[in-house]
């Protein structure tokens, strides 16, 4: 089904609530391509934390927009979320891991007074041992966390927020403000 071509105006402020946000310099955001199956007006972001150049986490918000209602969802926006992480393979094996995954985006919802409703998904853990021609680096692990949730009321800035504080979270950036000590520290200091 092709969507009508202008945008209803709760839409449109939900659109740009999302792209209001500047978020930490680490995380970067780009508009990219929706689904366009899942609701007649669909919105995408997809994220990249880097930490010293690297990759360390990934994921996508997409916005749903029926304005019909859809029961699910308790409303007619919806935030649907994918978020993923390399971790070291001691901690991607923590039996606690998918709560702690969870706590995360509850925590930052919360936090950034990001009102919802309907919030559910999974957290899951996986290790992967790598053997024969593929032999290389030590096992790996990562989490995934699957999450969708109704906002309450249209200005989605704070959500936004809350899911740029989940994505530092997954990817185990410091606290804003706050400097990550050195791994190694050079001879003779304390």
């Amino acid at each position: 089904m092709a969507p009508p071509t202008a945008h209803p105006e709760t839409f449109a402020r939900a659109v740009a609530g999302l792209r209001s946000v500047t978020p930490r310099a680490e995380i970067v955001l780009e508009e990219g391509g929706a689904p366009q199956r899942l609701a007649p007006y669909t919105f995408a972001l997809s994220a990249t934390v880097l930490r010293d150049d690297d990759d360390v986490a990934t994921g996508r918000l997409i916005l749903l927009h029926d304005p019909a209602g859809h029961e699910a969802w308790q409303g007619t926006l919806r935030l649907v979320t994918y978020v993923t992480a390399d971790l070291e393979s001691e901690l991607a094996a923590d039996p606690l891991l998918p709560g702690v995954g969870w706590t995360w985006l509850t925590d930052a919802l919360e936090a950034h007074q990001a009102p919802h409703r309907a919030l559910g998904g999974t957290v899951t853990q996986t290790m992967s041992t790598r053997f024969g021609e593929l032999a290389g680096p030590p096992a790996a692990g990562d989490i995934e966390i699957r999450a969708s949730w109704t906002p309450v009321g249209e200005d989605l800035a704070a959500h936004l927020t809350a899911w740029c504080a989940l994505l530092a979270s997954t990817a185990g950036l410091p606290p804003p403000g706050v400097t990550a000590l050195p791994e190694h520290r050079p001879a003779g200091t304390a």
